[in-house]
């Protein structure tokens, strides 16, 4: 069984930052596209970032573009998500999700995406 644990988030002022880590146990990390979603009160659940199998390309919603940084570490079985220059819009439970993909998917639709986190609570203050 595939297990996504999230952590990092916190509470943090506007231009803060705060990096989260998803560790995946049960499956083969270096097989899985790994993306980051996350949901704000009463929106829907949104793209955030993605990267591939081996960390070479990666793919970002406008909104965090420049703003956040997806990387992994196939070693340690962990995807991060690096948020700089944060701003209140960014407040959101932040969920980590794994896809049985082809080597290079990097895509924004949630559905492909089969193995997915609690999520973590990201809460930026103005």
């Amino acid at each position: 069984q595939v297990r996504l644990v999230e952590s990092g988030g916190g509470l943090v002022q506007a231009g803060g930052s705060l990096r989260l880590s998803c560790a995946v146990s049960g499956g083969t990390f270096s097989t899985y596209a790994m993306g980051w979603f996350r949901q704000a009160p009463g929106k829907d659940r949104e793209f955030v970032s993605a990267i591939t199998w081996s960390g070479g390309s990666t793919n970002y919603a406008d909104s965090v573009k420049g703003r956040f940084t997806i990387s992994r570490d196939n070693a340690k079985n962990t995807v991060y998500l690096q948020m700089n220059s944060l701003e209140p819009e960014d407040t959101a439970v932040y969920y980590c999700a794994a896809a049985r993909s082809s080597p290079g998917y990097i895509g924004a639709n949630s559905g492909v995406y089969e193995y997915w986190g609690q999520g973590t609570q990201a809460t930026v203050s103005s």
